[in-house]
């Protein structure tokens, strides 16, 4: 009966050790199966927020204006997001907004407009390695009262031209360096912000103008712009 017994188990742990792999294969399957999605609070009159995805919520602190949450990963498919004024739970979600989210790629969705026309901007971030000698930079007008502007280096060469609210360029290879840009209205030679960015090496950028150019009462939002390193 001992011997009996010895052969069964012997012949069943080739069955449980293969059923154990494909457990573990389907769970780095799953891990595979995965995008990353930084979201970005840009709107200059609203509170702190909180984030949700799939009503989980996965901000650990409250999201305030104008950081980002860096980039979380998120499951392939289909993902409904929700902006919440922060503490206050599911009831009344400011954005509310399914996002189809593809494996291996990278997101940023920015929370745009004034509080009371909030929504999302998706954009994808190509973060390709930029060549040697080289940086990426992208441009995103998220200013609600700011007119379309052209971006140039002072001094040099107009970088970005004709950029309007919730326009995004795409990345575009520069010299590392450091730069001072200057912001004007398009069609002008006024100069509504100026902005000194180093840009390093190998690294990616996005620069997004933010704030108001004539902001409401109370409020100190104004116009300025915010830098995401976004590898």
């Amino acid at each position: 009966m001992k011997n009996w017994m010895k052969v069964m188990v012997l012949a069943m742990m080739p069955l449980v050790l293969l059923t154990s792999c494909d457990d573990d294969d389907e769970e780095l399957d799953l891990l595979d199966e995965q995008a990353n999605v930084m979201v970005i609070h840009a709107s200059p009159d609203a509170p702190a927020v909180d984030l949700y995805v799939d009503n989980e919520q996965v901000n650990t602190a409250a999201l305030n204006y104008p950081n980002n949450t860096g980039y979380l990963q998120l499951e392939e498919g289909t993902r409904n997001f929700k902006v919440t004024a922060a503490g206050a739970g599911l009831g009344s979600p400011v954005i509310n907004a399914d996002v189809p989210l593809v494996e291996d790629m990278n997101y940023s969705i920015f929370a745009v407009n004034t509080l009371g026309n909030i929504e999302p901007l998706v954009l994808e971030d190509n973060l390709t390695e930029p060549a040697e000698g080289k940086a990426h930079v992208r441009l995103v007008h998220l200013s609600p009262d700011a007119p379309n502007v052209d971006v140039v280096v002072q001094g040099g060469p107009t970088l970005f031209s004709n950029i309007g609210f919730k326009d995004a360029t795409a990345f575009m290879p520069v010299d590392a360096g450091t730069y001072t840009l200057e912001v004007q209205p398009v069609g002008t030679d006024n100069t509504a912000l100026t902005e000194t960015l180093t840009l390093e090496e190998g690294m990616i950028y996005t620069v997004f103008a933010k704030g108001f150019l004539s902001p409401p009462e109370g409020n100190n939002n104004t116009l300025d712009t915010e830098v995401i390193v976004n590898n």
